[in-house]
């Protein structure tokens, strides 16, 4: 799906239209009920009227910093996947834009923000998974008989640590356990909280960055 495309199903949202209505504006405006149809030509005919009818692109959400946060319904998940490769030493770059280039990589789409269909941005997020298993062994979705193995930030600290300390076992984890208790608080690892999943990762990353 082309960026244009992905637009104007925003402004189709924004402006609160339905299918019946929607479809009989872009047939008043083009000719074509459908934008899949249409030249790029015509659908940017299509987002000048929209955009006279009222649409308007939200406001750049910003970060303390200044610097503009990624949108959009799947920025959250891209993002964290994002982070957790660059604590395991695979990517190189944590910023926003590396992931941004990515993900236009992926789908040919811009920004996170026009990731509207669940299609495009499994594309995205599968290619983001799929890399950090190649390259460090993190299996999404498998917890290998262990049940704290069931948070994806664990699969990623566990995975830094056989970078970190290599031989390291399931069975015999050679201080995971405790330096994971350590740094969290927690009883047992399966009572580790995300956030301190989180917080585990950043620290091993610091780590794993130095080698």
């Amino acid at each position: 799906m082309t960026t244009s495309i992905a637009a104007i199903h925003v402004a189709k949202k924004h402006l609160g239209l339905d299918d019946d209505t929607y479809r009989a504006k872009l047939a008043r405006i083009t000719g074509k009920s459908s934008v899949k149809e249409m030249t790029e030509a015509e659908r940017q005919k299509v987002l000048t009227t929209l955009r006279n009818e009222g649409f308007t692109s939200a406001p750049a959400a910003r970060r303390a910093n200044g610097r503009q946060k990624l949108t959009g319904k799947y920025a959250k998940k891209l993002q964290a996947l994002w982070i957790a490769a660059w604590n395991l030493g695979i990517v190189r770059d944590r910023d926003d834009n590396a992931l941004v280039a990515f993900v236009k990589r992926q789908t040919g789409l811009d920004h996170t923000r026009f990731l509207v269909y669940a299609d495009d941005a499994k594309r995205a997020i599968e290619a983001l998974k799929g890399w950090i298993n190649r390259e460090a062994g993190v299996s999404y979705g498998k917890t290998n008989g262990y049940e704290w193995l069931s948070a994806d930030g664990a699969k990623v600290a566990w995975a830094q640590w056989k970078i970190l300390t290599p031989g390291a076992g399931l069975i015999v984890r050679r201080g995971f356990d405790e330096e994971v208790l350590r740094l969290t608080g927690a009883a047992t690892l399966s009572e580790v909280p995300p956030k301190g999943w989180q917080k585990v990762m950043n620290h091993f990353g610091q780590h794993l960055r130095r080698k």
